[in-house]
């Protein structure tokens, strides 16, 4: 099991922003997952909760991994509120899972770590 949160690159946020932002990811998927598939996020978390977080350059090449991602495995789509280095309702980032390692894989491998 683990969870993957994808970051845009092109935003250029810094290290604080890109952080809050995938923490925002990660709980809102988990929470989203704890509602579909309550017995997944507990396996997750005896496992001891693994995360990757990976990078897109672009807004529209993270909306398309989310459009196919959603189809089979809990996702959903982080928007900034605006409040200090980007636009409010920018796209930031993508929270998946938490799920089955090699459901991920044939989703997510062929994107980079950030």
């Amino acid at each position: 099991m683990r969870q993957v949160i994808i970051v845009r690159t092109d935003l250029n946020m810094k290290r604080g922003k890109i952080a809050a932002q995938a923490s925002h990811a990660a709980v809102t998927a988990m929470l989203k997952t704890e509602k579909i598939a309550p017995e997944v996020v507990k396996q997750w978390l005896k496992e001891g909760q693994k995360k990757v977080v990976l990078k897109v350059s672009s807004e529209k090449e993270l909306i398309n991994i989310y459009k196919i991602v959603s189809k089979s495995v809990p996702a959903v789509v982080i928007r900034d509120a605006g409040r200090t280095q980007i636009a409010p309702d920018t796209v930031t980032c993508i929270g998946i899972g938490p799920w089955y390692d090699d459901i991920l894989d044939k989703l997510t491998s062929h994107l980079k770590l950030l």
